[in-house]
């Protein structure tokens, strides 16, 4: 089996999840933050949408050089903000479709290529573009959505299901569960 056929149907798993989350950022609180050491709900929100598009950067760049004008929120249109629900949606859309892209047409070889993070003139990770994938994208992406859907419950929004049942919406990370359309 080909890696791109191995790690595609976690990364669509992870993005269909991670969009539920994003469709209930409520507009009106770009502000919160439930520390003063948080990030506030706009810029964590769009956080949560950019990070897919390091998926695209990983498979096309062998590094990024952190501090010097090319990090990787600077390659994929700078840090983002929440401005609205269908600007954060429409972007995060449009890099998650860029970095299936890019997972999808990636061969064997090029995952296995070293790729590296770099902080000033010191290299920070070397890993295989496949290990930075998985661990430095998707499980990046897969923590600060946990992040978010804590802000949603101290603002007292559904928290949609995520590996399973939430306190508010009782399917088991799918479709409806026969429960809630017996409700219905």
């Amino acid at each position: 089996m080909a890696i791109k056929d191995g790690i595609l149907p976690e990364f669509d798993r992870e993005i269909e999840v991670t969009r539920r989350v994003l469709e209930r950022v409520p507009e009106g609180k770009p502000d919160f933050k439930p520390h003063e050491r948080s990030m506030p709900m706009d810029r964590l929100a769009g956080h949560v949408a950019e990070v897919p598009g390091w998926a695209r950067e990983t498979i096309l760049q062998d590094s990024i050089v952190m501090g010097r004008g090319a990090d990787l929120e600077e390659s994929t249109g700078g840090p983002l903000k929440m401005t609205s629900r269908k600007q954060l949606l429409e972007e995060f859309d449009k890099r998650a479709a860029a970095a299936r892209a890019a997972i999808a047409s990636a061969s064997d070889e090029v995952f296995m290529k070293p790729w590296s993070l770099i902080a000033g003139d010191k290299t920070v990770f070397t890993l295989p573009k496949i290990a930075v994938l998985r661990g430095f994208v998707m499980n990046h992406m897969i923590h600060h959505r946990g992040q978010l859907s804590v802000y949603l419950r101290l603002n007292d929004v559904p928290v949609p299901s995520i590996y399973g049942p939430s306190a508010d919406e009782q399917r088991f990370g799918g479709p409806e569960s026969k429960s809630e359309a017996a409700k219905s």
